[in-house]
């Protein structure tokens, strides 16, 4: 009677947990099947950005504007440098007295000074310049993925450089870089 017993108990033990791994099987199935193409989408936010029409028009205008800034600056510290080798170079040679020597340099590095105040200055606002344009970028990103998300289609929004791998028909990023483009579109149309 015992070995009945225990042979029944063991089958109803083994019967609960088949049931219990086939109800766990069947909500995984339904999670894995409510999790559609519709629900999850992906985003290239670089690909965006280096397309859009602000970074095509405003942005590339503040790069060249950067470059040409670094640009002015090397050459002022190359001509300054420059200076002052010379003046070195006379005053070992003998050329100018020690007097005339140290006036000059006081004056150049007077210059020096001089310059490397403005620099930063100008460093400051190119800075400022470049701390704003990535906020308006964010925003103008932030704002059409929002929108293209405005009837909540999808339940997860990621950035594709997070993601190993995943289907090209969860990719959104012309969606949101059309959506960009049209925001700045109606941006800039505006202010004017």
């Amino acid at each position: 009677m015992k070995k009945i017993f225990l042979f029944a108990l063991a089958a109803a033990c083994a019967l609960t947990a088949c049931q219990t791994g086939t109800t766990t099987d069947n909500q995984a199935a339904a999670e894995v099947a409510t999790i559609g193409g519709s629900d999850i989408a992906y985003v290239s936010v670089e690909q965006v950005l280096a397309e859009c029409e602000l970074m095509l028009g405003e942005g590339q205008a503040l790069a060249e504007k950067t470059q040409k800034a670094q640009e002015s600056w090397a050459k002022k510290e190359q001509s300054l440098a420059a200076e002052a080798a010379q003046l070195q170079e006379k005053y070992e040679k003998g050329l100018i007295t020690t007097r005339d020597a140290q006036a000059k340099q006081e004056s150049i590095q007077k210059r020096v000074a001089a310059y490397q105040a403005s620099a930063q200055k100008e460093a400051q606002t190119l800075d400022e310049e470049n701390r704003v344009f990535t906020n308006r970028m964010q925003d103008l990103v932030m704002r059409a993925v929002q929108e293209v998300n405005a009837e909540k289609q999808y339940k997860m929004i990621v950035n594709a450089n997070s993601l190993l791998d995943a289907d090209t028909t969860l990719n959104i990023t012309l969606k949101v870089l059309d959506k960009v483009n049209e925001l700045y579109t109606k941006e800039k149309n505006e202010v004017k």
